[in-house]
């Protein structure tokens, strides 16, 4: 399952965004992948989320492969849509 995601707030993806995604992500038994520009790193991994280099209004792919894709994909784009809850 592919899903795009905008980085909506305005520091993009520092520390704090990435830890966030790491650890949602790391509720799923699915892997979950982001991509920018062809660069995919696990979301499961914070230094893999802060090596993105992801800025405000950067659109990222959301890959997310197994028994809960659909919970996974859908609380992680939740996480983009509302600023990483800053």
């Amino acid at each position: 399952m592919e899903v795009p995601v905008t980085v909506r707030n305005r520091a993009g993806i520092h520390t704090r965004p990435a830890a966030t995604i790491v650890k949602l992500a790391s509720k799923f038994q699915s892997e979950v992948f982001l991509c920018n520009d062809g660069f995919e790193v696990n979301a499961k991994s914070i230094i893999g989320v802060m090596t993105l280099t992801a800025e405000q209004g950067a659109i990222l792919t959301l890959k997310v492969e197994g028994p809960d894709e659909e919970i996974a994909a859908k609380e992680i784009g939740e996480l983009f849509e509302n600023s990483f809850n800053e």
